[in-house]
C-alpha cells in the first residue's frame, strides 16, 4: 500500500506518529476487506440462515473500518475527540465481529481468517488510542 508514502508527503505536522498511523490505516483496510469477503462467503454457504448475524456483523465492521481509515487519513483541522470516538467505535465493531466469526471458525475457514483480521484491527486501534491519550 501507499499509506506510509502518502503520509510522508503531508506538508504540515501530524499530531500522531506517522508510522503507527500508517500501520493502523493499513490494518483497517485489511480488516474491511476480510469482513466484506467473509460476509460474501457466508452468503454462499448452504446454512446461510444460521450465518445472518455473522453477515450483519461483517458488514457493519467493514463499514466502520472503512470510515475509520478515512478519518485517520485526514489531518487538516485534526480533532482528537472525533478521532478517539471513531477509534472506540471501531474497537467495539472489531470485537463484536471477531467474537461472532469465532463462533463459526470451526466450520468455516473464512470466519477464522476474518476473526484474526478483526483481532489485529482491534489491537491496532487500541494502540492508536493509547498514543492519542
Amino acid at each position: 500500500m501507499k499509506t506510509t508514502e502518502m503520509m510522508e508527503t503531508y506538508p504540515a505536522e501530524i499530531n500522531l506518529d506517522r508510522e503507527l498511523l500508517a500501520r493502523a490505516v493499513e490494518t483497517l483496510v485489511t480488516c474491511s476487506q476480510a469482513c466484506t469477503a467473509c460476509a460474501d462467503a457466508c452468503l454462499s454457504e448452504e446454512m446461510v440462515a444460521e450465518l445472518r448475524k455473522c453477515v450483519r456483523s461483517n458488514l457493519d465492521c467493514a463499514d466502520i473500518c472503512d470510515a475509520t481509515a478515512r478519518v485517520l487519513s485526514r489531518h487538516t483541522g485534526y480533532d482528537a475527540n472525533i478521532t478517539r470516538a471513531q477509534l472506540q467505535a471501531c474497537v467495539q465493531a472489531c470485537r463484536s465481529c471477531g467474537d461472532e466469526c469465532e463462533q463459526h471458525a470451526g466450520m468455516h475457514e473464512h470466519c477464522r481468517v476474518c476473526a484474526e483480521a478483526c483481532r489485529s484491527c482491534e489491537q491496532a486501534c487500541n494502540e492508536l488510542l493509547a498514543a492519542i491519550g
